[in-house]
């Protein structure tokens, strides 16, 4: 029996957190009505047991690395920010793969935090490859004010510009080399505390049905968060992170089948092509810059 690569391993686990990733953005859609710190309160008390139960399990420690602190507070107010954007464009946008698509900005801004922060250098034809992606974000969002769906669009880019700062921390983080697993932790943690006080004087009642919806968005988001995080160990970013984009793919057929027919407009399709175009172009250019770089 032949053996898979660590790169076909990694390859599996991205397509793997992408499909779970969409499944979690057609149960956002389909909880309803539930207002969108409730869906998120909901999403990250799964999780949270999730990665608790994955601590305990592996005998890891419940307490962050020295120095890290900061970073986790940081990660999580940047990431719990970006959470509410991306919620609030899945639930109010007419197309989940519009929010999806803009959400798969952050590693654009990834890297424009990186070379802030953490003086990582940005390269000329990373720059172009920003501006360009940013272009295509802006076809998707149709920045008109007679575009009823403006305010949830920007949302979502905002979703996206936080993602990527969030992203950021937790590449300092790994640098620090904190607990992967406790890092999902210490942000599902956050993120529970911080919209809890809604919850106890904003609740909404629900159904039976979006009881389990909201049940499966924090299973589907957990089990995006493991896979994602088992594809990184498997390969290198470089040789799989263009396969994330495969989760615009999934949201907009989840969207067609089980949430109305949802088709995108012609400007969403060519923003999607810009922006993928973008992602490919990068995969490539970090990929040949390594090839190069061990061939010295």
């Amino acid at each position: 029996m032949a053996t898979v690569s660590n790169r076909t391993k990694g390859i599996i686990c991205i397509v793997l957190s992408a499909f779970f990733f969409s499944g979690m953005s057609s149960f956002i859609n389909l909880s309803g009505d539930v207002p969108v710190l409730q869906k998120i309160f909901f999403r990250n008390l799964v999780a949270l047991f999730i990665a608790g139960f994955a601590l305990a399990k592996n005998k890891e420690s419940f307490a962050p690395h020295k120095g890290c602190i900061g970073y986790h507070l940081l990660r999580s107010g940047a990431g719990f920010v970006g959470v509410i954007g991306n919620f609030y464009a899945t639930t109010k946008m007419a197309s989940t793969a519009d929010a999806a698509i803009l959400n798969k900005m952050s590693p654009f801004f990834t890297l424009i935090f990186s070379a802030i922060f953490l003086k990582e250098k940005v390269k000329p034809k990373q720059a172009i490859a920003i501006a360009v992606a940013f272009l295509g974000a802006m076809l998707v969002i149709k920045p008109t004010m007679d575009n009823p769906q403006l305010v949830p669009s920007i949302a979502g880019f905002i979703g996206g510009v936080c993602a990527g700062a969030a992203y950021t921390c937790v590449r300092h983080l790994g640098n620090k080399g904190e607990n992967g697993h406790f890092t999902v932790f210490f942000f599902s943690l956050f993120s529970c505390i911080a919209s809890a006080p809604y919850l106890l004087f904003r609740f909404s009642p629900m159904t039976g049905f979006q009881w389990f919806c909201l049940l499966m968005v924090g299973v589907c988001a957990a089990g995006g968060q493991f896979t994602i995080t088992a594809a990184y160990t498997f390969a290198p970013s470089r040789e799989i992170s263009v396969y994330d984009y495969s989760n615009v793919i999934f949201t907009a057929i989840s969207g067609y089948f089980f949430l109305g027919h949802q088709i995108p407009d012609l400007w969403s399709f060519v923003g999607y092509f810009v922006i993928c175009s973008m992602a490919v172009w990068m995969f490539l250019y970090n990929k040949k810059e390594h090839q190069l770089k061990n061939s010295k």
